[in-house]
């Protein structure tokens, strides 16, 4: 990924107190304080691989790491009673980069709206002011075959989906139900964009664009929805900011449809909310699997990013060392590039999956004739040996 934004990478990270460092290397060791979330399901599984990758690059690296580990989701329901309590909202702003794995569970799935594990993730995005969800979706040449869909199709897919994260129909109000004039209950929810939430998650799109190809599609549905004709233009209005990169407009039905009839097409895109969170995880599977993508979700600098792969927490499988932590290996690549301003040890991280796939390793998610199957724990040993050989 080359990916580029003003106040991505904090330069000039402190720790500042210095217990409970799980990888002290040199004394003059870079230091970074990291908040772990596991959360649910399979969360606790990939978070402790991820984890000794982090340990193993930062020895590599010199770079200290300072991990501190609180609940989310349902794990935080349980304890405490709430899907994110302002405890770890606290650690987390306080924190340089925070390292989430997956939340949620059948276990929960009858609670309250407002009590389910999912309203700890937009509690935490909120309160970090995390607006630009980056969501990459990269075919490997290893996986070609592992997508669903023909190699013709998927092989060279470098798609980047830019999300907006805090706004939309998931964030306003008025939602809630009711009764309408018939008497019938009602279900409502409000989708609303200002100007400067468009404005802002635009500019990091273009940014991002700049950085790779210099073409940029924005995604919407300007003819229905004038929440879209707003987005339209002011999305319009900001690209005049950017001439180097090319704007395009395109509805979010038809985006539906050509992310799967012609995905290459397709370079840099932003959209809305709900839109970002349909089409992302369509372009994920073009992968062939969720176990593969990490994502970054950002803001302006004023707290720190949260960083996590695109898969849930997978309850079917959770404790049988089933679950693939490739994506939460990679999630921590990209905590490294853009949330700690460390590219190369980020670098040793990529290269030591792609190396890892290579041998021909795969977990079930991804498994082909004539590959090596093997589950979460064999697979974080093999990227192990990999970073250190």
């Amino acid at each position: 990924l080359h990916v580029g934004a003003k106040g991505w990478c904090r330069k000039d990270a402190r720790v500042a107190r210095k217990e409970n460092v799980v990888c002290r290397a040199a004394s003059d060791a870079r230091k970074h304080r990291v908040t772990l979330l596991p959360g649910d399901g399979i969360g606790p599984e990939i978070t402790e691989v991820a984890v000794e990758a982090l340990q193993s690059v930062g020895r590599l690296e010199g770079i200290e790491f300072e991990f501190q580990t609180h609940l989310i989701g349902g794990a935080s329901i349980d304890e405490f009673g709430v899907p994110l309590s302002d405890d770890t909202l606290d650690a987390c702003r306080a924190s340089d980069a925070v390292l989430l794995a997956a939340i949620g569970g059948y276990k929960w799935d009858t609670l309250p709206q407002d009590l389910r594990p999912e309203r700890g993730l937009l509690g935490l995005r909120s309160g970090l002011e995390s607006f630009a969800n980056l969501r990459p979706a990269i075919v490997l040449p290893q996986l070609v075959e592992a997508s669903s869909l023909k190699r013709e199709i998927v092989e060279g897919v470098d798609i980047m989906i830019v999300r907006e994260l805090t706004g939309g129909i998931y964030f306003g109000n008025p939602r809630g139900f009711g009764i309408n004039e018939n008497g019938d209950r009602i279900g409502f929810n409000t989708m609303i964009y200002s100007e400067p939430e468009v404005d802002r998650i635009a500019r990091v799109a273009f940014e991002i664009a700049q950085k790779r190809k210099g073409v940029l599609c924005s995604v919407e549905k300007s003819n229905v929805l004038e929440v879209s004709q707003l987005w339209r233009d002011i999305v319009t209005k900001t690209g005049s900011d950017y001439p180097d990169v090319q704007l395009s407009h395109m509805y979010v039905d038809n985006a539906a449809m050509q992310i799967i009839r012609n995905p290459k097409q397709f370079d840099t895109m932003v959209t809305g909310n709900i839109f970002g969170d349909i089409l992302s995880d369509a372009a994920s599977m073009l992968t062939g699997s969720l176990g593969m993508l990490p994502s970054a979700s950002i803001g302006s600098g004023k707290y720190p990013g949260v960083y996590e792969p695109v898969h849930g927490s997978a309850p079917d499988i959770a404790g049988q060392d089933k679950a693939n932590p490739l994506a939460q290996i990679l999630s921590a690549a990209m905590m490294l590039r853009y949330g700690l301003n460390e590219p190369s040890a980020a670098e040793r991280l990529e290269k030591a999956v792609t190396a890892a796939l290579d041998e021909g390793y795969r977990t079930g998610d991804l498994m082909s004739e004539g590959m090596t199957l093997v589950g979460c724990k064999k697979m974080g040993e093999v990227v192990l040996s990999k970073l250190e050989s």
